[in-house]
């Protein structure tokens, strides 16, 4: 029977493989990673952690598992320090600087909104202030496509250059503004001290790492799924995104930290396909094998909807022009994948879980 680890196994080999020349130009790194528990950041700690660098993880845990890591915590190069990226002081020098801590499920920030916007604002100028007076090689910020807002129609695919249509007073805003935040102040820096910032904005990125009762769409119509119920879409099922699995977004973010031009942000994310919701909720069906329909319920949360994106799939011209290994990994495939590391990893509830925001 295939475990959780054997999933997110066959993915760092594949990562390993495919940015095998940009690890290379990172070999004898020392490397501080930020949120390094939490899903995205830990397979980037990883896959550096597996190729020998030296990586310094810090996480608090606000939402991430404490055991994500702890088969890395007997290797000499790697270092969990429980801090708080918020009021982080650094006490020696990094080649790399990867700044990952955040609260990125809607369902979570929307719970702990003054927390999202201390890390997300506060955290960055920490870091960019601690970092000043040694500035690493490269500086990454980890932004978000949600700082695009509910994009025009007429700049979807969306490139980097689009100014954005964000709410600054809804619900989301305690997010997407304190990342719109992070990356004014983050450029800010580039400008005034020539510190090395690039920034990555992750388009709906999904996988392994993803609990069943992150709030987040895929992992919550998955559960459904896995428990043989009804798949249920809180919106008409229209709205529209691009996924993009784990580890081509790792394979990406790495060319960006090895290759990234200073004082830039690029999209990551698949532009391979948009898809509805209520397509996605079909793939989940067929993939799993559900024997539950798709249905459509009005969601108990008033503020749902509000703030919503219609569309997000990202440009990806930026990222191509750096070369290198493009999105591979079909959403069926991905699917699939992640639906195998959940139920060996993150066993069903005998209850359902939060309430599913895509």
């Amino acid at each position: 029977m295939t475990s959780g680890m054997d999933v997110i196994r066959g993915d760092l080999e594949a990562i390993a493989s495919r940015a095998a020349d940009d690890l290379r130009m990172l070999d004898g790194s020392r490397v501080l990673v930020t949120g390094g528990a939490g899903f995205l950041m830990s397979y980037l700690v990883e896959t550096l952690a597996i190729r020998g660098l030296h990586v310094v993880v810090i996480d608090n845990f606000t939402t991430a598992h404490r055991g994500r890591l702890s088969h890395l915590m007997g290797q000499p190069n790697v270092e969990l320090r429980d801090q708080d990226a918020s009021t982080l002081e650094l006490a020696e020098p990094f080649d790399v600087i990867v700044h990952g801590a955040s609260i990125a499920s809607p369902v979570a920030y929307r719970q702990m909104p003054l927390r999202t916007l201390e890390v997300n604002a506060l955290g960055t100028w920490a870091l960019l202030r601690a970092c000043a007076a040694r500035p690493p090689r490269s500086f990454v910020l980890l932004s978000t496509s949600e700082v695009y807002g509910d994009p025009d129609p007429a700049h979807v695919p969306t490139p980097e250059s689009y100014p954005g249509c964000a709410s600054f007073t809804g619900p989301r805003a305690c997010y997407d503004e304190s990342k719109r935040f992070a990356e004014t102040l983050s450029l800010t820096y580039f400008r005034t001290y020539g510190t090395p910032v690039r920034i990555v904005r992750p388009f709906n990125v999904y996988g392994p790492g993803l609990r069943r009762d992150d709030g987040r769409v895929v992992p919550s119509l998955v559960d459904a799924a896995q428990r043989e119920q009804d798949l249920v879409l809180h919106s008409d099922g229209t709205p529209r995104r691009s996924f993009c699995y784990v580890s081509d977004f790792i394979v990406s973010l790495l060319r960006v930290i090895a290759r990234g031009a200073d004082g830039e942000a690029y999209n990551v994310g698949d532009d391979r396909e948009e898809i509805s919701m209520r397509d996605l909720a079909e793939r989940i069906r067929r993939v799993t094998r559900a024997p539950g329909r798709v249905i459509v319920r009005e969601s108990d949360d008033p503020d749902y909807l509000v703030d919503n994106p219609q569309r997000r799939c990202p440009d990806l011209a930026k990222l191509r022009a750096l070369g290198g290994a493009m999105p591979c990994v079909s959403i069926e495939d991905g699917l699939g994948r992640y639906a195998r590391w959940l139920a060996a990893e993150d066993p069903a509830p005998s209850q359902p879980v939060r309430t599913q925001a895509p």
